[in-house]
């Protein structure tokens, strides 16, 4: 995840939280997160209060614990939030006991992000990129056992199944979510905003020749192509790098589908990691 520094007029609360919808992107950027959080509200709203409850959890879970401001300001300790509140709100229902999950699978969520950044450091070799989210909600979904989705029809149209390529790293399947992500990224870095297009097509593209139709148009197969490409579009001199991460997503990603429970970014993680172990060095302490 990404720290540059941003001049903003927000408040300090305010850019922590739209920085966190943002670090889902591998981005530091408060337009950007607002575009991310309108792309909730406009196409889920029933899952905008679980995201930013999420959000405000492990935001003031890392506020009360003490840990670093710059980093709280950046949303690292947010963007897990985000998705454990929306994934939660999605599989069920609101009730007296869905907030105190978010809260508490949030809070948890911005721990584990402390240890990874205290252990490693700001130029650790493997990130955590959003592996708080995935193994909270792998033991979340192990319990609650979640009925598999059903095989609706969707349009059979390249650009949307593009479109919703993006908006699955948010769990949405609307067009118009993927075009507003498309847009936050191009605010905050359109290198960037180029390979995570350039993602979510190879990924749809290659589900599609795989006989995957279903799954393709639905963006299933682009997110975390997608998100594996942000990862590595910082390296302009190595573009080898995303586009390796991008293929070894996409590889890795049928393994994840034979779990019982749906796999989320782990295949973005994953590739990224043996990007990182294969081709970056760690930094000896006192470099």
């Amino acid at each position: 995840m990404y720290t540059k520094n941003l001049v903003n007029p927000c408040p300090d609360w305010a850019t922590a939280l739209l920085n966190g919808f943002s670090q889902v992107l591998l981005q530091r950027d408060p337009l950007c997160g607002l575009c991310c959080l309108l792309a909730i509200l406009l196409t889920a709203p029933q899952l905008i209060g679980g995201a930013l409850l999420g959000a405000l959890a492990g935001l003031l879970t890392a506020q009360r614990r003490g840990y670093p401001r710059a980093d709280r300001q950046a949303g690292l300790y947010s963007y897990n939030g985000v998705l454990l509140g929306v994934l939660l709100s999605h599989f069920l229902p609101w009730s007296a006991l869905l907030a105190p999950l978010i809260i508490a699978a949030s809070g948890l969520s911005s721990m584990l992000v402390h240890q990874w950044l205290k252990r490693g450091g700001a130029a650790q070799l493997l990130p955590a990129y959003t592996s708080p989210f995935v193994l909270i909600s792998w033991v979340v979904l192990a319990i609650i056992e979640p009925a598999s989705a059903g095989g609706a029809a969707v349009d059979a149209s390249p650009l949307q199944a593009l479109a919703r390529g993006l908006g699955q790293i948010f769990l949405l399947d609307k067009p118009l979510a993927g075009l507003l992500i498309a847009l936050g990224l191009i605010l905050a870095n359109r290198y960037a905003a180029a390979w995570a297009l350039l993602g979510a097509a190879l990924g749809g593209s290659v589900a599609l020749m795989g006989g995957e139709a279903t799954a393709a148009y639905m963006g299933l197969y682009g997110f975390n192509a997608a998100l594996a490409a942000l990862a590595f579009s910082q390296t302009r001199g190595q573009p080898w790098k995303p586009l390796l991460a991008i293929v070894l997503a996409i590889a890795v990603q049928p393994l994840f589908n034979l779990l019982p429970i749906p796999g989320l970014t782990a295949p973005f993680i994953v590739a990224c990691w043996l990007v990182r172990a294969g081709f970056v060095k760690p930094v000896k302490a006192g470099a």
